[in-house]
């Protein structure tokens, strides 16, 4: 068996994410075969496995900074939220329905089963398992039925380590009170503290440090210090950080990329690469009021896409979308924003709603029809206009057809790692509106340089190529520098070997 060592929070948003990438790759360095775990991820953001599983995106991150492939075994339970009360629960990489936040508390109790079985055969697979825990460890509502924090150290044998957010205030209390929430052989599970996203002389701490471990008897492993995009650049997990909503204006001298911010938007980091480019402006979008006239409007994908496009039509998408298309604006869908720019989109079996359709923007030639069967796969295509190669993953249940002798966008080669001969997407006759079902076609790098050149052609722009979308790894490099050098690793490697 291996050893393991869980990261829990004193909240959503702490940063266990980051950190359990951080030791992945720390560990790693070292010479350790090591992988991540989360047995029960919510998060919008996934992405598809070499078998075609779906998993949070984050234990996906969190693989290439241990150096290995993603498997359903790190993530054996992701909740995608289709509604405030309600996710689609996905176990072990494929779906088993919607289920409201009620029926999935007691369909837990079954799972756990699948979670401890995931986490054996990472055990023994690898020597250290890094292992995250959710929300706060001291949700006390939720403890009857965890299958992710404490549970999980307990049936791990794995010392905790608690990570509070001191940028948002209140941090020593945070720590306190949770210590206070916690069960006393809890509270013997917890190993030590990092603090996180400091920003300042860590000098000032001292007082507070000394009192936070007299007070609660563990230690202050490290204070990791505050670091934003332009330092280490980092997938979000699963919400566009608010420092990047909203309207920022348009640059005459760039490409201005709108980009709808829906209500169940779901894989925004498709755009992290275009937003890396130095001649692209690049907005995410709450209110279409905001929109005026950008060069780019792509709607994104969606966990609910007929309650997104019925939210859109409301707030009179479709007159905007006519207005910016005689103005020359580009109009991309992905995924579910391919599915709304159709004629329409048929859900007879109920998957996403209690209607049996919708009509879309028709704004291309297609059809889709929901199944109850979810297509999941990583993909090789070319694209048919430039012959350029790219490769992506799918995550969606609707169908789409081509109607009026429309051509595909794209061409699959592969999937899953076997041979395909499959068209994807469609534009229509001017090219300035089409859309895929291939998430990730923008981190491709010949084909987002071909897309921007274009566009900066039209504009009369010069184009510079910026940062390769494929620059995960030497942020993860850069990552695990600044975390090896702020917490005490010699402890951490004590605590593995106990």
């Amino acid at each position: 068996m291996s050893k393991a060592i869980q990261i829990c929070g004193t909240g959503s948003g702490v940063g266990k994410s980051v950190l359990v990438a951080a030791l992945c790759r720390i560990f790693r360095q070292d010479g350790y075969e090591v992988a991540p775990f989360k047995a029960q991820n919510m998060a919008l953001n996934s992405c598809v496995t070499r078998d075609g599983g779906e998993i949070g995106r984050a234990q996906a991150m969190q693989a290439e900074a241990a150096r290995i492939n993603p498997t359903v075994d790190m993530n054996p339970i992701l909740l995608k939220p289709t509604r405030d009360t309600g996710a689609q629960v996905i176990v072990r990489g494929r779906p088993l329905g919607n289920m409201s936040a009620l029926r999935y508390t007691k369909a837990k109790a079954g799972l756990r089963k699948t979670v401890e079985d995931s986490f054996r055969r990472l055990s023994a697979e690898f020597n250290v398992v890094v292992i995250e825990g959710a929300g706060s460890i001291a949700e006390i509502n939720l403890k009857r039925h965890d299958i992710v924090n404490t549970r999980m150290a307990k049936f791990a044998n794995a010392p905790v380590i608690i990570v509070a957010d001191i940028d948002k205030g209140g941090v020593f209390a945070s720590l306190v009170g949770t210590m206070e929430l916690l069960t006393p052989d809890e509270r013997r599970q917890v190993a030590g503290f990092i603090i996180n996203k400091f920003r300042g002389d860590k000098r000032l701490l001292k007082g507070g440090l000394s009192f936070l471990e007299k007070k609660t008897g563990k230690k202050v492993l490290g204070v990791v210090p505050f670091f934003g995009p332009d330092t280490i650049r980092l997938p979000e997990e699963d919400s566009v950080s608010l420092e990047r909503l909203g309207q920022r204006g348009y640059e005459r001298d760039k490409i201005n990329i709108d980009v709808l911010y829906l209500p169940h938007i779901s894989n925004f980091t498709d755009f992290d690469a275009l937003e890396k480019e130095p001649v692209v402006n690049l907005n995410y979008i709450r209110d279409i009021n905001e929109i005026a006239e950008p060069d780019v409007l792509i709607i994104p994908g969606s966990k609910n896409t007929i309650s997104d496009l019925a939210a859109l039509r409301k707030a009179g998408l479709a007159k905007k979308l006519d207005h910016l298309l005689k103005k020359g604006c580009e109009v991309i869908g992905i995924c579910g924003g391919y599915q709304m720019l159709g004629r329409s989109i048929t859900d007879n079996g109920r998957i996403e709603s209690k209607s049996g359709g919708v009509k879309g923007f028709s704004l291309l030639e297609v059809m889709t029809a929901f199944s109850g069967k979810k297509a999941t796969f990583q993909v090789k295509a070319r694209h048919m206009a430039s012959g350029l190669m790219l490769q992506g993953y799918e995550i969606h249940h609707g169908q789409s057809r081509l109607l009026n002798g429309s051509r595909p966008l794209f061409k699959i080669t592969r999937r899953n790692n076997k041979k395909a001969d499959i068209g994807d997407g469609a534009s229509n006759d001017t090219g300035r509106v089409w859309g895929t079902y291939i998430h990730g076609v923008f981190d491709n790098d010949p084909f987002r340089k071909d897309f921007i050149t274009r566009l900066c052609a039209a504009k009369g722009l010069g184009y510079k190529a910026g940062n390769s979308g494929s620059s995960l790894n030497g942020n993860l490099d850069k990552l695990a520098r600044l975390v090896r050098k702020n917490i005490d690793m010699k402890e951490i490697y004590r605590l593995l070997k106990s």
